[in-house]
C-alpha cells in the first residue's frame, strides 16, 4: 500500500485521482439549473425555465473562469462541464420550445425540436475536438449558450412581458428553433470575446458603458436579451457575407502583368 502523505491523510494516489471541488460546484449548480428548467416545462411554468436556463449559463460562465483562477483545471471538469451544457443549453431548450409552441404542430414539431437538441449534441462535440487547433478569437459555429438565449429569450419576452400564447407564435417560434439548431453546427464564425483582457487598464468611459449597459438591462431584462443574443447570431452571417464580398472582389481585380 502506498505510504499516506504526511500530514495530509491522503495518499498521492488518491490525491490524483480527486477532483476539484470550487469548480464544479459551479457546474454542478448549472447542472441543476437545465434540470429544474427543464421539470418547470414541463410542468407549465415557462418563464421560469426561460429564467433557469439564463441562470445556467451565468453559472457556465463562471466555472471555467474560477478554475483558471484558482489553477484547478482538469480534464474531469471539462466534460462534466460539456455533459452540463447538454441538459442546460440543449435538452432544456429544446423541451421548453416544445411543451410553449410546437406540441400542437405534430411531427413539425418535435423534429424541429428534435434538430435543435441534436444540433447542441455535435455543436459541444466539436467544440471539444476543436480545443487545440481552433482559432481562440472565433467560435465556429453559434454556442450552444447563445442558441439557448435565443430559445429561452423569445418565451420569456412573449409569454412574459406580452402573454402570448405559444400557439400564436408557432411558425416562428418553429423557424427559430431550426436557425438556432442548424446555426450551432454551421461552419459561420462567430467572436468568442476572448481577447478582452479585464486585468489591463481601460479608460474612464469604458467603466461608463457597463454602467450603461446594467441600467438598460435593468429597464427590461427579457428583451434586451434576447435582442442582445439576437444580435450576436446575427452578427456571425453578416461577417460571412462580408467576406465573400471581399473575397469576390477580390478575385474580380484585374491582375497587372509586369513587362520586361
Amino acid at each position: 500500500m502506498d505510504e499516506p502523505v504526511s500530514g495530509s491523510g491522503l495518499t498521492e494516489a488518491h490525491r490524483r485521482r480527486g477532483i476539484y471541488l470550487l469548480p464544479n460546484l459551479f457546474t454542478t449548480a448549472a447542472l441543476f439549473s437545465g434540470f429544474f428548467a427543464i421539470v418547470q416545462a414541463m410542468n407549465g411554468n415557462f418563464i421560469d425555465s426561460a429564467q433557469a436556463i439564463f441562470v445556467a449559463m451565468v453559472l457556465d460562465g463562471l466555472d471555467g473562469r474560477v478554475a483558471r483562477l484558482t489553477h484547478t483545471q482538469s480534464a474531469f471538469g471539462a466534460e462534466y462541464d460539456s455533459l452540463s451544457d447538454m441538459v442546460s443549453f440543449g435538452a432544456a431548450p429544446s423541451l421548453l420550445m416544445y411543451e410553449w409552441a410546437l406540441r400542437g404542430m405534430g411531427k413539425l414539431g418535435w423534429l424541429a425540436a428534435f434538430v435543435y437538441c441534436c444540433g447542441a449534441a455535435l455543436r459541444l462535440a466539436r467544440f471539444n475536438t476543436q480545443l487545440g487547433v481552433a482559432d481562440k478569437r472565433y467560435f465556429l459555429g453559434l454556442p450552444s449558450p447563445a442558441a439557448a438565449a435565443l430559445i429561452a429569450g423569445l418565451v420569456w419576452v412573449a409569454h412574459g412581458d406580452y402573454q402570448i400564447i405559444g400557439q400564436d407564435l408557432k411558425w416562428f417560434a418553429w423557424a427559430l428553433t431550426l436557425f438556432a439548431g442548424l446555426t450551432m453546427v454551421s461552419n459561420v464564425k462567430f467572436y468568442s470575446f476572448k481577447e478582452i483582457n479585464l486585468r489591463r487598464a481601460v479608460p474612464f468611459w469604458m467603466v461608463l458603458v457597463v454602467m450603461l449597459i446594467f441600467v438598460v438591462v435593468t429597464i427590461d431584462q427579457a428583451m434586451v436579451l434576447f435582442a442582445g443574443f439576437a444580435l450576436y447570431a446575427l452578427h456571425g452571417y453578416v461577417l460571412w457575407a462580408v467576406n465573400r464580398i471581399n473575397r469576390w472582389r477580390r478575385a474580380r481585380r484585374p491582375k497587372l502583368h509586369v513587362v520586361r
